[in-house]
Order: C-alpha cells, then sequence, then structure tokens
C-alpha cells in the first residue's frame, strides 16, 4: 500500500512539474540570442523546439535535454516550411506558450553597394520570414486561448544609421506589422512584444554580419562607419546578452504584454533623442500639414 502511495505521488508530481513547464518555440537557436535563450530556458527546466540550419550547433541541447529540447531544422526563408513546422509543432505538443522569432542577420554596406540577391535575402530572413512565422502561429494561439509573440527586433527599427539601409528597412518593416497586429489580436489574449537591443557581444556583430562587395566611392563617406563597429580591436559592444535574455523571459510574465522593450542604456539614450528630435520636426510642420485640408464647412 505504501508503495502504491508513492508512485501515485511520484506521478502527481511529476504531473504538476509539467504542468509548471512553459513550452517555447524560437527559431534561430544555433548562436547570438536564440543560442542563450535556449540555454536559459531549458536549464530552468522548460521545454523549447528551437530551430536552426545546422543541427550540430546546438548538439549540447540535443545531448543534454532529450526530453525537453527538440531541433528542428529551417531556413526561414522558405515560408511553406516555416507553414508545415509551426502546424506540426502545435499538433505534437498541443500547447505553445511562447513563439520567439529570432532568426535574423545584419546587413552593411552603402544602398548602392548592395546587390540585388543581397537584398532579396535579407528581406526574405529579417522581414518575411518573421512575418510568416507570426501569421503562421496565430489561429493556433488564438484557438488555444492566447499565448505571446516575442519578435526580436532592434533599437535600428527606431533608429537609422548610414551603411545599414536594408537592416533598418526590415526592422522598420517588422515593428510597423506588430504593433497592427498586436491590436488585432489582443482580444484573443494573444500579447506581441517587440524587443529592440542595443548592441551585444553576439555573433550578430562579430561573426554572421554580412557586408557587401565596398566600393572606394564610398571611403571616407559615412556609409563605411560601421568597419570600427564591426572591429573589436575598436572596443566591444556594451551589451550583456546574458543579461538581456533573462530579461526577455521575464517579460513573459508581465500582463498586459510590453509593446516594446529596449535593451541597453546607449540604444535607449539614443531612441530617445531620435524620437524627441522626430516630434520636434513634425511639430514644425502643423501649419503645412492644415493647408492641405478642405476648408472648414466644405
Amino acid at each position: 500500500m505504501k508503495q502504491q502511495r508513492n508512485l501515485i505521488k511520484k506521478e502527481r508530481n511529476k504531473i504538476l512539474e509539467e504542468l509548471s513547464m512553459s513550452t517555447w518555440l524560437i527559431t534561430g537557436v544555433s548562436s547570438g540570442f536564440g543560442y542563450e535563450m535556449t540555454k536559459q530556458l531549458l536549464e530552468k527546466g522548460d521545454k523549447v523546439i528551437g530551430t536552426a540550419r545546422n543541427k550540430n550547433k546546438v548538439a549540447e541541447f540535443i545531448e543534454n535535454y532529450p526530453d525537453t529540447f527538440t531541433c528542428e531544422t529551417l531556413d526561414v526563408t522558405d515560408v511553406p516550411a516555416i507553414h508545415k513546422l509551426v502546424d506540426g509543432s502545435f499538433e505534437k505538443f498541443g500547447h505553445i506558450d511562447v513563439i520567439v522569432s529570432n532568426a535574423g542577420y545584419g546587413l552593411f554596406g552603402a544602398a548602392e553597394e548592395l546587390s540585388d540577391a543581397e537584398i532579396d535575402h535579407i528581406i526574405a530572413t529579417n522581414l518575411t520570414g518573421s512575418i510568416q512565422l507570426i501569421r503562421s502561429s496565430l489561429p493556433h494561439l488564438r484557438v488555444q486561448g492566447g499565448g505571446r509573440i516575442i519578435q526580436i527586433s532592434s533599437y535600428g527599427g527606431q533608429v537609422a544609421f548610414p551603411g545599414n539601409s536594408m537592416y533598418h528597412a526590415t526592422k522598420f518593416g517588422i515593428e510597423g506589422f506588430c504593433e497592427s497586429v498586436a491590436q488585432e489580436v489582443a482580444p484573443f489574449n494573444i500579447g506581441i512584444t517587440l524587443v529592440e537591443p542595443g548592441g551585444a557581444r553576439t555573433e550578430f556583430r562579430y561573426g554572421s554580419a554580412q557586408v557587401a562587395n565596398l566600393m572606394p566611392e564610398y571611403d571616407e563617406n559615412p556609409a563605411h562607419s560601421f568597419l570600427n563597429m564591426l572591429d573589436p580591436s575598436n572596443g566591444l559592444a556594451p551589451g550583456d546578452p546574458v543579461r538581456m535574455v533573462s530579461r526577455i523571459i521575464e517579460s513573459v510574465d508581465q500582463e498586459p504584454a510590453p509593446m516594446r522593450m529596449v535593451l541597453g542604456s546607449q540604444a535607449l539614450a539614443n531612441t530617445v533623442s531620435t524620437l524627441k528630435a522626430r516630434i520636434a520636426d513634425y511639430e514644425t510642420q502643423t501649419e503645412l500639414a492644415a493647408s492641405t485640408d478642405f476648408p472648414a464647412g466644405e
């Protein structure tokens, strides 16, 4: 009888433990924020469905967390593959609490220096891939009664620098998409958060960043100032990816979901000063804007 009670207690504790676990679907877990987020979540006992183009880069997670980590191969430029992955994940796990759209990269160079292929690929990865991941998730989150979507953006979704035009185009674009969709799905208890990190010591800056075929005409031009930033000998980025990821994970417990999270004091200062200057410029246009309206009563 005692043995039976112990078995029942053990089974009950197992069920309670599983109920307290959250399930996350994260794209791009082989490096950067995706890797660190997966690491922290697995260490605290949550389940992670992580996507990567190369499973060898997450071999330690596969080996050490066979019951709580599932690795799926995905190239986010393959839209049918995104739909298949999301549908299959919800079918297999039943309930997914958090969707993290993280896969992406930086592309540097003046607009004239970028090739058509480079432009198409960064849009397909950073913008279209993120849009389709979110769209694919919405029907499932709505049916299950809610959930949280985290879109990894950048303070470069608010502030633009020379030599980074297409990266900014994708981040400004995904911010507009998410801000609109957040209003559409709030009645379904689905929260969306845009995460806007500043510079961090990850592979994004010091490994995966892509540089266009640079033209000598742009030497000594602001468009090439990014070369100093990409060189670690000029000083490392101030952002700690471990602390940044911890704040992102904590945000899923906030109600309502924060629309935006700026991570990094430097990023926040630059964002605030940019937005203040933008507002000041708009406020000078009051007469111009009104001059294009029909006169009152017409």
